[in-house]
């Protein structure tokens, strides 16, 4: 458990590490047009990544082959997306469940799946929202809040890599999730490798932090109309202001 602790610390670090980097890279006028264009393209996928309201201590995965691996592929940034390690592979059969918990309640937009150009890619991923106390017994059973069929990977422009693939999410069903279980029921290799692998994990949405202050706010403007003339306007008020 130590080992696997600090392993988990030390990615992190080189994870703000690179993140700093890219960053400063990224200002740099060196070549305006280029990197213009090319932080334009990474913007937005940057901007709704819910990366930073993960609680990664609290991944859960089982059938992963090497214990700390799920964890290890949500971790990576997205700087690292393609990179081919470190890898999350089931062990017993093709079949993965994880659970990722969220620090908030977020509504889900997407997800954004990467993985070899080769049959051990998922096919079939099951999502069930806010049931951490899932098992591949109950995930089994259980109809899940959506059920994503994925295509086979294909190769992009490097033969050893594949493209990212973005897979939109029902917005609807997804409101206000605290925790998001994967169930990887089935791989494309129609039962001829029991091996399922995944190179990269994210998810893309909105996040409401958890904060009580604008609240207290509204209810103190809702129970002393008369200090507030626009609610007063807008019919809010029961005093003589907004009489004709």
């Amino acid at each position: 458990m130590s080992d696997q602790h600090s392993h988990s610390h030390t990615h992190s670090h080189s994870h703000t590490h690179s993140h700093s980097h890219s960053h400063s890279h990224g200002g740099d006028d060196g070549d305006h047009s280029h990197s213009h264009s090319h932080s334009h393209d990474l913007v937005p996928a940057v901007q709704s990544s819910l990366y930073s309201q993960i609680d990664f201590d609290g991944i859960v995965t089982l059938n992963e082959r090497s214990p700390g691996s799920g964890r290890a592929v949500v971790k990576k940034s997205w700087a690292e997306r393609l990179d081919p390690t470190p890898a999350l592979v089931s062990d017993a059969d093709e079949q993965i469940l994880m659970t990722v918990p969220f620090t908030g309640q977020c509504t889900l937009h997407s997800l954004l799946v990467h993985s070899p150009p080769t049959p051990t890619a998922p096919q079939t991923i099951h999502l069930h929202r806010n049931r951490a106390d899932l098992d591949f017994a109950t995930a089994t059973d259980l109809a899940p809040t959506q059920t994503l069929n994925l295509p086979p990977p294909t190769s992009s422009s490097s033969s050893s890599s594949s493209e990212i693939l973005e897979l939109p999410l029902n917005r609807a069903l997804f409101n206000a999730t605290t925790s998001l279980t994967l169930f990887v029921e089935s791989n494309h290799s129609h039962g001829q490798d029991d091996s399922t692998e995944i190179t990269y994990l994210a998810f893309r949405g909105t996040w409401m932090r958890l904060n009580r202050e604008p609240v207290s706010v509204l209810y103190e403007a809702a129970a002393n109309p008369s200090d507030h003339p626009l609610l007063q306007g807008l019919g809010v008020g029961v005093g003589r202001g907004w009489r004709r």
